[in-house]
C-alpha cells in the first residue's frame, strides 16, 4: 500500500478546496443571498463557513499544538467562527477567503509522528483519544458535506455542478470514441 502522510493530505485537501472553488465562482453574485429554505444559511454564508472552518482544527493542531482537549475554549473559537461568519461579503471576497492556503501549507509541513500522535477528550465527551490524522481529515469531511449542500443549491438555481457537467463530458467522449 501506498504511504499517505502530509503531502498527500495536503493534496487532497487541495483538490477538495478546488471543487468547492468552481462551484462558488459557478454561481452568480446576485444569487449568493440564495437559501433553500428560511432556515438554511445562503449560499454566501455557506461558502463563508466552508472557508472559515479549517481554522478550528488549525488552532488545536498548528497554533497550541494541544494533546488534550481538557481545557480547550470550545464556546470562545466557536462564538469567534460564528461572528466572522456572519460577517457580509461579496461573491470575490468569498471567493478569495476559498483561495486561502493557510491550512494544506500547514499540512505540507507535518511529520507522520505528527499525525500519528493522539489527542485526548474531557471525560464529560465519553469519546475515546483521537489520532491527529483523524481530527485533520475531518475538516476535508466537512467541506465535503456543505460543498454538498453547495451542489444542490446550484441544482435549485438552475445550474449544473462542474463535476457534473466534466462526468457528462467524458461519457460523451468516450460514446463518441466507441461509435468511430
Amino acid at each position: 500500500m501506498a504511504h499517505y502522510g502530509s503531502k498527500e493530505l495536503a493534496q487532497s485537501f487541495r483538490t477538495v478546496r478546488k471543487n468547492t472553488l468552481e462551484a462558488a465562482r459557478d454561481i452568480p453574485q446576485d444569487k449568493y443571498d440564495f437559501r433553500p429554505t428560511p432556515d438554511c444559511r445562503s449560499v454566501e454564508k455557506l461558502l463563508a463557513h466552508i472557508a472559515l472552518s479549517y481554522r478550528f482544527q488549525h488552532q488545536i493542531h498548528a497554533v497550541e499544538k494541544r494533546s488534550s482537549m481538557v481545557g480547550f475554549d470550545f464556546p470562545a473559537i466557536m462564538s469567534e467562527l460564528e461572528a466572522k461568519e456572519a460577517e457580509p461579503r461579496t461573491k470575490s471576497q468569498v471567493i478569495t477567503m476559498l483561495e486561502d492556503e493557510t491550512w494544506p501549507t500547514f499540512l505540507d509541513g507535518v511529520s507522520d509522528e505528527f499525525l500519528a500522535e493522539t489527542v485526548s477528550f474531557p471525560p464529560e465527551f465519553s469519546q475515546p483519544p483521537k489520532s491527529r490524522l483523524e481530527m485533520i481529515l475531518s475538516v476535508k469531511e466537512h467541506e465535503m458535506h456543505h460543498r454538498g449542500q453547495v451542489m444542490l443549491a446550484q441544482r435549485m438555481l438552475g445550474i449544473v455542478p462542474h463535476l457534473t457537467r466534466e462526468r457528462e463530458a467524458r461519457m460523451a467522449q468516450t460514446r463518441e470514441t466507441e461509435a468511430s
